[in-house]
């Protein structure tokens, strides 16, 4: 009976002594969190999709909490009323920030871009990638697999059976740039969505030279230049036989529009030009300036001219006039 006696008290003292032990050291090794960064990661959609930059809502929480302002912080599904909130509670001021979409730069439908092969393989864009440079002749461009389609937890992205390209939902899109990572092409772009979804971008990728983008495809860019030589505003580069329009510097007057040779160049979502008038007048030629006149030299008054006598018809000597029967 002592020997269990002695067990039980034994026992619990190496227990208590070790209740200490770990009581101790977790207030010594104990780390602090302020308790805003759950009342943040309460307000935030929880759809750790990546697309505020951080790892997941609660990373994007304790950024914001740590940082202490919230320039440069914008959660894309939450949007604007998510980071009024996120204000709300950390007594910050919430910067307004544009609405973003994604925008797919890629115009090879089944018709502009004819198909020189199949692929017969895995449906996966990833893996086609990796083997080939697709079905036609442009290596740039869309392969049609749908790995966008499938990264995108929003249902804001299908597949075009007639064009074979991927098409966004506006309504839908967070932004969260889930199928921007998807693609291995790089077709996709989170752009600024624009005042009434108005904007204009370079639907092409193709770094070809001209005539090789143009034989592959019908409306590829074929780096001419002209759209940057008609912008007032300095927002369109070329590089590598590509134009791209800077949207922070778009004004949207859509001269280059006009100027791009293949359409390559799409205005979204702007209400249709008003068609010229036929036979509308040419534009006035600039006036020459005057070239002084000589001083004139007082006119002379002319003498009047004589009055003519009116001639008498001379009748011929010897003969009489004929008297009428």
């Amino acid at each position: 009976m002592n020997v269990i006696l002695i067990a039980v008290i034994s026992l619990g003292a190496i227990a208590l002594v070790s209740a200490a032990i770990l009581y101790i050291a977790s207030k010594k090794f104990a780390v602090y969190e302020d308790p805003r960064i759950a009342q943040v990661g309460e307000v935030l959609p929880q759809a750790n999709c990546g697309g505020c930059g951080y790892p997941g809502c609660s990373g994007f929480a304790d950024a914001c909490v740590k940082a202490g302002s919230l320039d440069g912080k914008f959660c894309p599904v939450g949007g604007q009323p998510v980071m009024t909130q996120i204000a709300e509670i950390l007594g910050l001021d919430a910067t307004a920030a544009d609405p973003m979409v994604a925008v797919v730069r890629c115009n090879g439908t089944c018709a502009n871009r004819p198909r020189v092969n199949m692929y017969d393989g895995a449906k996966s864009c990833a893996i086609a990638a990796s083997l080939y440079g697709g079905e036609t002749g442009c290596s740039f461009g869309c392969l049609g697999c749908g790995d966008c389609v499938e990264a995108c937890q929003f249902d804001a992205i299908h597949m075009n059976p007639e064009t074979g390209l991927p098409e966004v939902d506006e309504a839908k899109c967070t932004a969260c740039a889930a199928c921007v990572k998807a693609c291995p092409k790089n077709i996709i772009e989170i752009r600024p969505q624009g005042k009434k979804s108005r904007r204009i971008y370079v639907q092409c990728v193709n770094k070809d030279k001209g005539a090789i983008a143009r034989k592959a495809c019908t409306v590829a860019c074929i780096g001419c230049g002209k759209c940057v030589k008609v912008c007032p505003f300095e927002a369109i580069t070329l590089e590598n036989n590509l134009a791209y329009i800077d949207p922070n510097k778009c004004k949207s007057c859509r001269k280059c529009e006009e100027a791009c040779p293949q359409n390559t160049i799409i205005a979204l979502n702007f209400p249709p030009r008003k068609p010229k008038a036929e036979g509308a007048a040419p534009a006035a030629a600039p006036k020459v300036a005057a070239v002084p006149k000589a001083t004139e030299t007082p006119k002379v008054a002319e003498a009047p001219k004589a009055v003519e006598t009116p001639k008498v018809v001379e009748t011929p000597q010897g003969e009489t006039p004929k008297a009428e029967a």
